[in-house]
Order: C-alpha cells, then sequence, then structure tokens
C-alpha cells in the first residue's frame, strides 16, 4: 500500500475512533446526569424512609428528630427544637457532601472509561476498516497485464461485500472493454497494411520497370489514387467509429424519412447500375439524436443491403412510427447468411468474403451497432431464410433535445 493511502486509511480510523469516543462520552454524561438528578432529588425521602423505619423502642426519638409528635403529646420545647434543626442541617451537609462526592466519582469513572472506549473505539474502527484495506491492496495490484484477477471477497451479504462484487464487475467489464481495444487495434492495423502493401508494390513496380512510360506511369498513378482512396474511407470509418462510442455531442430532432429519403436518391445510380430494385415505405418519423451519425447509420444500412445482393435482387427500406417510438428497416435479398454469423458481423472488421479490393473493411454494421447504442435504440438483425437480411432500429420517443454543439 502507498504512504498516500496509509495516511487516508490512517485518518478514517481516527475519525471513527473519535466518533465511537466523542458517542460514549455523551452518552456516559447523559447517564450521569440522570443519575445525579434521580439521587438529589430522591435523597430526602430515603433520609425520612430511614428513620421511619427505626425500631418500636426508638419510636420516640424519631418522632423528636422529625419533628413528629404523637397524638396528644405535649408541644417540643425550646432545646428539642434545637435539636431537630440541627439534625436537619446535619442531614442536608450529608446529602450535599454525598452528591458531590457522586459527581466528582462518577466523572472520574468516566474520565478512565472515556480512555477505554477511545482504545477500544481504535480497536474496533481497524476491525471494521480491514476489509477496506484488503481491497485496496488488491486492487492497486490491479493492472492491464492481470485484468483478469478478482477481489473475489468472501463474508456476509452486507454494504462491504456489495462493494467488493461492484469492483469485480467492473473490473470484468474493463477486462471486456480491454480485450476488444486489443482486437480493433489488431485488426485496424491488419486492415491499413493491406492497402499500404499495395501502395508500396505499385511504388516499387513502377521505380524498377526499365520500360517504364508516360502511360504506365499514369496507370499507377490511378491505382495509387484508388488504394489511397479505400484508406481515406477506412479512417473515416474509424474516426465515425469513435465518436460514436465516444457519445453525443449534441442532440437535433431528426425526420428519419428525411434522411433515407436523401440516401436513396444518392443511391439510385448504384441500384440501377448493379440492377437492384429499391423497394420504399416511408413514413414520417422523428427521433432526437446527432444528424450526422443518423444519416451515417441510415447510409451504412443503405450501403450494405446493396453491396451484400444478388443480381435481380431487392432492397426494401421502411421508416415510421410503432409502439411509442419510432423506427427504420432496411431488407435485402442476397447469400445466404448462417444464423451463428449474424452477431459476429456486428463485431468490427467482420464480413462474410474477405476480399482485399471490395472497397470493404467490415465496420459498416459495426458502427450502426455503435450508433444505436449511444442513441439509446434497439438494433435487431436477422437472417432471412432466401438471403440476405432484414435490419431493424427502434429508437425512443422524441425527447427536446438537452444537448446542443
Amino acid at each position: 500500500m502507498s504512504l498516500t493511502a496509509r495516511i487516508s486509511g490512517t485518518r478514517v480510523r481516527l475519525r471513527l475512533t473519535l466518533l465511537y469516543s466523542v458517542l460514549f462520552l455523551l452518552s456516559g454524561a447523559v447517564l450521569l446526569a440522570i443519575t445525579y438528578v434521580l439521587v438529589t432529588q430522591g435523597g430526602s425521602s430515603v433520609g425520612m424512609s430511614t428513620f421511619s423505619s427505626s425500631p418500636s423502642g426508638d419510636q420516640s426519638i424519631s418522632n423528636i428528630i422529625l419533628g413528629n409528635g404523637g397524638p396528644g403529646s405535649p408541644p417540643l420545647t425550646g432545646s428539642e427544637r434545637r435539636l431537630v434543626e440541627a439534625a436537619q442541617q446535619q442531614a442536608a451537609r450529608q446529602h450535599a457532601e454525598f452528591g458531590h462526592q457522586l459527581l466528582v466519582k462518577s466523572g472520574i469513572a468516566l474520565a478512565i472509561m472515556s480512555v477505554i472506549s477511545a482504545a477500544l473505539g481504535w480497536l474496533v474502527a481497524g476491525r471494521v476498516l480491514r476489509p477496506v484495506r484488503t481491497m485496496t491492496d488488491s486492487i492497486q495490484l490491479i493492472s492491464a497485464r492481470n485484468v483478469h484477477e478478482r477481489l473475489a471477497f468472501t463474508g456476509p451479504g452486507d454494504e462491504l461485500k456489495a462493494l467488493a462484487d461492484t469492483v469485480d464487475g467492473l473490473l470484468g467489464r474493463l477486462e471486456t472493454a480491454l480485450d476488444s481495444h486489443k482486437r480493433f487495434v489488431a485488426n485496424a492495423a491488419h486492415e491499413l497494411r493491406t492497402p499500404l502493401t499495395v501502395e508500396h508494390a505499385l511504388l516499387e513496380e513502377a521505380m524498377l520497370d526499365p520500360d517504364a512510360t508516360v502511360d504506365s506511369y499514369r496507370a499507377r498513378f490511378e491505382d495509387l489514387v484508388v488504394v489511397s482512396e479505400q484508406q481515406a474511407q477506412l479512417l473515416e470509418s474509424l474516426l465515425v467509429l469513435a465518436t460514436s462510442e465516444r457519445g453525443l455531442d449534441r442532440l437535433e430532432s431528426v425526420d428519419l424519412s428525411e434522411l433515407a429519403g436523401s440516401v436513396l436518391g444518392a443511391s439510385r445510380p448504384r441500384a440501377c447500375e448493379q440492377d437492384v430494385a429499391v423497394v420504399t415505405r416511408i413514413r414520417p418519423a422523428r427521433v432526437t439524436g446527432d444528424p450526422a451519425l443518423v444519416e451515417r447509420l441510415v447510409a451504412n444500412l443503405v450501403d450494405n443491403a446493396m453491396s451484400y445482393n444478388v443480381p435481380d435482387g431487392w432492397v426494401e427500406v421502411a421508416t415510421g412510427t410503432a409502439d411509442g417510438g419510432c423506427f427504420l428497416s432496411v431488407t435485402n435479398t442476397g447469400p445466404p447468411v448462417p444464423p451463428e454469423m449474424v452477431d459476429r458481423l456486428l463485431n468490427p472488421f467482420q464480413r462474410l468474403a474477405r476480399t482485399a479490393d471490395d472497397g470493404h473493411h467490415g465496420l459498416g454494421l459495426s458502427i450502426v451497432q455503435s450508433i444505436a447504442v449511444s442513441h439509446s435504440a434497439d438494433l435487431s438483425v436477422r437472417a432471412r431464410p432466401e438471403g440476405g437480411l432484414a435490419i431493424r432500429v427502434d429508437f425512443p420517443a422524441e425527447k427536446s433535445p438537452a444537448i446542443s454543439g
């Protein structure tokens, strides 16, 4: 444990000790005050009961001291009255001395017990904080290399056990995130290595060709432009993915039908070129979100549906409202997709057929999922038995924008 952690733990233990001691001191003082009041207020009645309980042979003496004459007895003489007054004064002094002694001795006892309670409080505070120190030591030993380790706290199901279980859950989520980050970085490096290798090969071929002409150089440069565009698309996709996972910077009211119409309008030439029919069932559907990210979500779904299609296939795009929210669905024909591959397609750099020059890097659906999560939307992907996918995104009800960029 570091010095700072030890000092902090000692401060907490000292505060708990002081709290225990103060509580004991206050409760002891209250108990002492109650005892003192009860004793001092009940002293005279105790003395009178003592005198009244004298034996029958001394009944006359007690009557004289108490100033009580018997029935028909003569009044007290002067000497007897002075005797009674002296006895009463003596009793009052004894009562006051008794109260003083009680107060002093009780105060001494309270002071001694306060010291003992402070020592016991220090021990009890250490006992209470021992599991916290154990968890702190274990957490400080966990790093990126051994994030798989857990506290594994054993004990009764109290607040400390709940805290340890919460930390274990946090470590589990952190381990999952780190593993995902490592896979993402490795896949990104692999995807970037391919166009760089092709680019290097084209440049090397042009340099080593002794019979190179202007036309051959122009052809190499055209190939380099294509490779450069692929790199730019990959970097842009990575940037969008990182942005969507970071969260929303602004919220606006967005109409899914307008975005879908705009994206489909830009995709018409491509659909005609690939001989893919486009079916639309677009109805107004307003959601709250980042317009750029929502548009990227629609564009990725439409691009994915057209890219992985078959000749004479079709793509159906629908928007609307349902169950108090809005939805966007994109369904397409295409090659059969194994059901076990559906969930994998939502991970970065995953695609059915890995082709180096197809212009796709397997980021489309992972970006869609990330954008859907950032907008609290539900994404469902289903493989159609006839081939292709049926994808639906259900957005929550429109809310008043609270974030502005």
